[in-house]
């Protein structure tokens, strides 16, 4: 009966040390956001998920889901609330181009909820925007001015 105490012990302590491996760590929901279009225009913010990731000659996630809701905070209902995430991957010829992933909300205070996942990523930025309702794709301006939010890099 003394020996059961101390196996218990170490079967806890064996579980804890798994929970701290970094396989484990990359599949932990990362908490982002938020992140706000100029003039609080806009709202971002949700979780990020990588799991699987590779160390090859470009480190890249098996998989990478993004989930989260968007917030529209211009009372003009001729303006929406914009996420733009770029997603850079790894191609099969060990090349990083990118796309984006769109998000638009017109409902103004309420959230827009979103998920999706992409393979191989390598980066995920996030840009937040306010424009035009009848846009069907986001505007230079959103896409090239100011910086982008890095919400996740392959290490």
């Amino acid at each position: 009966m003394k020996i059961a105490r101390p196996l218990v012990a170490l079967s806890g302590l064996a579980a804890a040390l798994i929970a701290f491996t970094p396989a484990a760590q990359a599949a932990a929901a990362t908490p982002w956001g938020p992140s706000y279009a100029p003039g609080h225009a806009a709202k971002a913010l949700g979780t990020l998920t990588a799991s699987g990731e590779d160390h090859a000659d470009i480190p890249a996630a098996d998989t990478v889901t993004i989930t989260g809701k968007l917030t529209d905070s211009t009372r003009a209902t001729s303006t929406c609330g914009w996420a733009v995430f770029r997603i850079t991957y790894r191609d099969s010829s060990n090349n990083l181009p990118f796309k984006h992933h769109i998000v638009r909300d017109c409902s103004y205070g309420t959230p827009k909820r979103f998920s999706f996942s992409h393979h191989d990523v390598y980066q995920v930025e996030l840009k937040v925007c306010a424009q035009p309702s009848g846009a069907t794709r986001p505007s230079d301006t959103c896409l090239y001015a100011g910086t982008w939010k890095v919400l996740y890099l392959s290490k």
